[in-house]
C-alpha cells in the first residue's frame, strides 16, 4: 500500500463515516478518487479493493439501495459505514481489572502475539483511560511459544489458510509431509500442539510443535472453515500423557550435574529401563564414563537435551533416543560445513530483529492514535512516540497526514484538527475517529488467551477481578472473543511454591537471601548472597532477577536449579534497580561481552529475539544473520547442538571451529 492509498482509504473511511444517507459511487469518485481513477472501470477496481482493506481495519461498508419509482427511474445505490456496529464498546475497569488485564496482555512480550496485545491495551484506553496501576512482585508470568512456526500457525489459523511442514511421525519415525487445516494450538504437558484436519489423511490429528523438522509454508491462496465454537483446550485434555520410561545412558565422570540429579544408576532401574537384551549388547560404562538411567515421556525432548551436552554423554538405549540424538548432532554438523551465505548488515538496526513497516501499519496506527489523543489531550509528544513504539518522526509523519485529512468538501472546520504546540498534542476535530475500532481476532486471542492462562496463578484465581475482567473482554469482543478458544497457553503456576513465597516475601521486605545454585553452564554448585529484585515466569519455569554480591551484577536465577535458600538476616545493599523494563531479561548484554555473529534458519528465526540481537540481516531463503552479544562463549556449541541444524556460529572463527569439532567428537561417539 502507498503512501497516497493510505491517505485515500483515510479519507474515504472519513466521509463513509460521516454520511448519514450514505454517498453514491459517482461522489466518491468525484471527492475521493479524482486523481487516481481514470476511467469507470478502474475506478471500480479500486473502490472494491479499499472497501475489502476497511473490512481488513475493522470497518463494514453497508450498501444502501433506493429503488426507483418506475423503469424510466433508476435504482441508486449510497454507501456508509455505522457509526456504532464497528465501534469497540466503552470499557471501565477497577484498578484491580487493570492490574490482571496489564499481565495478561504482558504474556505475549516477545510472542507472535505481542502486537495484537500492545493494539489491543491501546483501544481500552482510548475507550476508558488506563488506571496507574502497578505490577505486583512474583506476578509477572510470561508466554514463549515454540520458536518460528507458532508465529506462522497463529497467523494461518486466523486468516483460515491451510499450512504445509515436515514432521517426524512418532509411529514410524519417518519425516513425512503434511498439509493442515490449523483448527487451534494449545499447550498441555509442557509441549505445544498444533491440532487440525490433515488433508493427506482425511482426518483430525494433533501435532507436537517440537516434531516439526521443516519451516511452515502457508497455503495463502486456500482456505478453510474450522468446526464451530472449536475449543482447543478442551479438545487437548483427552489428550494422554506419554507413558514414563527410562533411557540408559553413560554420562562422564563428574560431570551434568542437572543430569545427574534426577536420574539413578542403570543397574538399580534396570528391569524398568530398557528390555535386557536391548543392552546386553553395549559395552559398560568404564573408569571414565557413569551409567545412568534418565526418566522421560519424550524421545524428541530428552533427545534436544542430550544432543546439548555433546561429547559428555552417549546414549545406550532406546535407539529411538540414541537416533534423536544423532540427527540432531548430525543436522547441527551439516549446517557448520555449509557454504556462508553473502549478507548485508547495512540497513539493519538495533533492537529485536526487524520488521518492514508497511503503510498498513501506519495507516492501523492512524487510527488507534486518534482516539487516544481523543482521550488523553495534552501528551508529549515523545510520550506519544513511545506509547506508539515509533521515533517521534514516524509519529509527526503521521499527525502531518491526519491534519490533512477529512471530508470530500474539505473546508476548515471539515478537516481533523491536531495541534501540537510546545510539542504537547491536542486534538479538537476527530470525525467520528474518537472511538477504537472492535477486536481483531488476534487481538480478543491476545488478551483472553492471557487471562486464561492467569487462572494457574492462586493469588489471581482467588480474587474476583480476574473473573470479572474476563467477562467484559467477552462482551466486548463480541463475535472474535468466540474465536479465541483456538488457542490456549500453558500452566504457569510455580512448581516450588514454597521458595517462589520465601523470594517474594524478601522482595517486599527488601531481605537479602543466601542460596545454593547449580548453574548449568559451568556444570557446578556455587553459594551467592543475593539482593532478590523480581520474579517472573517463561511458560511454567519460574526465575527470579537479583543483584549477585559474588558476580557483582544483576543475574538471574531459576527457581527449579535453587537447592537450598535462606534468608541471611542482612538487608538489601545494592542501589542496582531493575531497568523497568517488562519482562526482565534473561540475559542482560554489556559491552565488554563477546560478539558472536549467528546465522538462523527460517526455523529458528525467533532466536534473535530470544537472545535481544544487536543487528539481523534478512536472507532469501527465510532464515538471518545475527550479530548477539555473550558474556560466556564456553556453552555456545552447547547452545548450536540443541537447535539442531537452525543456528550455527559464522565469527569469531575460533568459536566457529570449536562448535564443530564439538559436534563431530559428540557423533563419533555412534559411528559404529
Amino acid at each position: 500500500m502507498s503512501a497516497q492509498r493510505t491517505e485515500r482509504l483515510l479519507n474515504l473511511l472519513i466521509a463513509l463515516l460521516n454520511s448519514k444517507y450514505g454517498l453514491r459511487r459517482s461522489e466518491l469518485r468525484e471527492k475521493i478518487y479524482h486523481a487516481g481513477a481514470a476511467s469507470d472501470a478502474a475506478f471500480g477496481r479500486m473502490f472494491e479493493r479499499d472497501k475489502n482493506d476497511l473490512r481488513e481495519f475493522g470497518f463494514d461498508v453497508e450498501t444502501v439501495m433506493d429503488h426507483g419509482w418506475n423503469s424510466d427511474d433508476p435504482a441508486t445505490t449510497r454507501y456508509r459505514i455505522g457509526k456504532e456496529s464497528n465501534r469497540l464498546p466503552d470499557v471501565e475497569l477497577t484498578p484491580h481489572e487493570w492490574t490482571v488485564l496489564l499481565l495478561a496482555s504482558q504474556l505475549w512480550e516477545q510472542a507472535a502475539l505481542g502486537a495484537a496485545a500492545t493494539n489491543a491495551m491501546r483501544k481500552l484506553q482510548a475507550s476508558g483511560g488506563l488506571a496507574d496501576v502497578e505490577l505486583p512482585a512474583g506476578v509477572q508470568p510470561r508466554i514463549k511459544p515454540a520458536g518460528q512456526a507458532f508465529e506462522d500457525l497463529v497467523a494461518a489459523m486466523h486468516a483460515q489458510h491451510p499450512v504445509r511442514f515436515r514432521y517426524l511421525a512418532g509411529s514410524t519415525g519417518r519425516e513425512e509431509e503434511r498439509v493442515v487445516e490449523p483448527w487451534g494450538l494449545g499447550s498441555r504437558f509442557g509441549q505445544w500442539y498444533l491440532v487440525g484436519y490433515d488433508r493427506l489423511r482425511g482426518a483430525r490429528r494433533y501435532y507436537r510443535l517440537s516434531r516439526f523438522t521443516s519451516a511452515v509454508s502457508v497455503l495463502e491462496k486456500e482456505a478453510f472453515t474450522p468446526p464451530a465454537a472449536f475449543n482447543v483446550r478442551a479438545e487437548l485434555a483427552s489428550l494422554p500423557e506419554l507413558p514414563l520410561a527410562f533411557a540408559v545412558v553413560d554420562v562422564r565422570k563428574g560431570r551434568l550435574l542437572g543430569l545427574r540429579k534426577r536420574s539413578a544408576p542403570a543397574a538399580v532401574v534396570a528391569g524398568e529401563a530398557v528390555a535386557g537384551e536391548a543392552v546386553a549388547g553395549q559395552p559398560g560404562a568404564d573408569g571414565d564414563w557413569d551409567r545412568l538411567a534418565v526418566p522421560y515421556r519424550d524421545a524428541e525432548l530428552l533427545g534436544e537435551e542430550l544432543a546439548s551436552y555433546g561429547p559428555n554423554v552417549r546414549v545406550v538405549a532406546p535407539a529411538e533416543l540414541a537416533g534423536a540424538v544423532q540427527r540432531r548432532l548430525a543436522s547441527a554438523a551439516a549446517f557448520a560445513a555449509a557454504p556462508v551465505p553473502s549478507f548485508d548488515f547495512a540497513d539493519a538496526g538495533p533492537g529485536k530483529r526487524p520488521r518492514k513497516r508497511t503503510s498498513e501499519d501506519q495507516l492501523k496506527r492512524m487510527l488507534q492514535l486518534v482516539p487516544f489523543l481523543v482521550h488523553n489531550q495534552g501528551l508529549h509528544i515523545q510520550d506519544v512516540a513511545d506509547r506508539f513504539g515509533v521515533t517521534r518522526k514516524e509519529l509527526e509523519n503521521d499527525l502531518l497526514i491526519l491534519i490533512c485529512s477529512g471530508l470530500p468538501q474539505g473546508y476548515p472546520d471539515e478537516l481533523l484538527d491536531i495541534q501540537w504546540e510546545d510539542d504537547h498534542v491536542f486534538i479538537s476535530q476527530s470525525l467520528e475517529l474518537n472511538r477504537p475500532v472492535r477486536f481483531t481476532v488476534d487481538e480478543a486471542c491476545a488478551l483472553l488467551t492471557g487471562l486464561e492462562t492467569l487462572n494457574g496463578l492462586p493469588e489471581l484465581a482467588e480474587g474476583s477481578a480476574l473473573e470479572s475482567v474476563t467477562l467484559k473482554l467477552m462482551a466486548a469482543a463480541g463475535e472474535e472473543g468466540l474465536r479465541a478458544g483456538a488457542l490456549s497457553g500453558p500452566e504457569v503456576g510455580p512448581a516450588n511454591s514454597a521458595n517462589l513465597d520465601l523470594i517474594r516475601s524478601a522482595i517486599e521486605s527488601g531481605s537479602q537471601l543466601h542460596l545454593v545454585y547449580l548453574s548449568a553452564q559451568k556444570d557446578s554448585l556455587s553459594e551467592r548472597d543475593v539482593d532478590p529484585l523480581r520474579l517472573y515466569s517463561m511458560d511454567n519455569t519460574w526465575y527470579f532477577e537479583a543483584y549477585c554480591h559474588s558476580a557483582a551484577g544483576l543475574r538471574n536465577f531459576r527457581l527449579d536449579r535453587i537447592e537450598d535458600l535462606t534468608l541471611n538476616g542482612k538487608p538489601v545493599s545494592s542501589p542496582v534497580k531493575p531497568d523497568g523494563g517488562f519482562p526482565a531479561k534473561l540475559f542482560t548484554p554489556n559491552d565488554d561481552d563477546t560478539l558472536v555473529t549467528v546465522q538462523l534458519t527460517g526455523r529458528g528465526a525467533g532466536l534473535a529475539d530470544d537472545y535481544y540481537a544487536e543487528r539481523t540481516a534478512a536472507l532469501p531463503d527465510g532464515g538471518l544473520v545475527a550479530e548477539i552479544r555473550f558474556g560466556s562463549t564456553s556453552w555456545l556449541p552447547t547452545f548450536v547442538a540443541q537447535h539442531g541444524g537452525t543456528v550455527r556460529i559464522l565469527e569469531p572463527a575460533a568459536l566457529a571451529e570449536a562448535s564443530r569439532d564439538w559436534i563431530e567428537a559428540a557423533l563419533a561417539q555412534y559411528a559404529s
